[in-house]
């Protein structure tokens, strides 16, 4: 397998937007690999994994629900072995470090080249760690940066339930939709304010701007 040719390669392609689905489907087909399936939230791409078993997974970090990271963590649980490029469109160092290490295989930025994006696919098939080389320099310095970012003394439990609040929903629905009980997002929530300094969802959302994690 070449990075120009991903010939009989079966991938699930996890995104909630049709058109950049189609658009990976039109990429990856015509690089010889065969989309068995798609899904629009991490709930329905743990379920079609489990259903379709292909070879490798590629998912994107922002969708409804439990998240790209909420169901890497989901899906490795079921399958250790499972191969996952995550993607993304932010630019930021948290969610590839935190993603590589929750187990995905290889990171991608959603700003990548076509030929990039198949050279990941690539790696990531067989099995092999793969980082974006525009992300790469901003990953090794910040395990180096003391901490200068306060969203990194956020567990992972907690930054994901920080993300989800960061969006706008509710504590309900972050509970409901990662199967917790309220009062157990309650407590996440309670820590994230005495670990950020904020008050409320509007500071919240403030941080996750100047992090780099959402889009205004």
């Amino acid at each position: 397998m070449t990075v120009h040719t991903l010939q009989g390669l079966r991938i699930l392609l996890a995104d909630d937007h049709a058109a950049v689905r189609m658009g990976f489907r039109l990429l990856l087909e015509g690089a010889g690999a065969e989309v068995v399936g798609e899904a629009d939230s991490g709930e329905k791409a743990v379920t079609a994994f489990s259903e379709l078993k292909p070879a490798m997974l590629m998912m994107d970090v922002s969708m409804p629900g439990i998240g790209g990271l909420g169901a890497l963590e989901r899906l490795l649980a079921h399958h250790p072995d499972a191969r996952v490029l995550i993607l993304s469109a932010h630019d930021d160092a948290q969610i590839p470090a935190r993603a590589l290490r929750a187990g995905a295989t290889g990171y991608l930025s959603k700003r990548a080249q076509p030929q990039e994006l198949l050279r990941a696919v690539a790696t990531v098939a067989r099995g092999q760690r793969y980082i974006d080389p525009d992300i790469a320099p901003a990953l090794a310095l910040a395990q180096f940066s003391g901490g200068q970012d306060p969203v990194t003394a956020l567990t992972e439990k907690e930054f994901a339930v920080f993300l989800q609040l960061a969006q706008g929903r509710t504590v309900a629905e972050i509970a409901d939709s990662h199967n917790l009980s309220p009062s157990t997002v309650g407590t996440h929530l309670y820590h994230i304010k005495q670990k950020l300094n904020v008050s409320n969802a509007a500071e919240l959302a403030l941080v996750a701007i100047r992090s780099g994690l959402i889009e205004v």
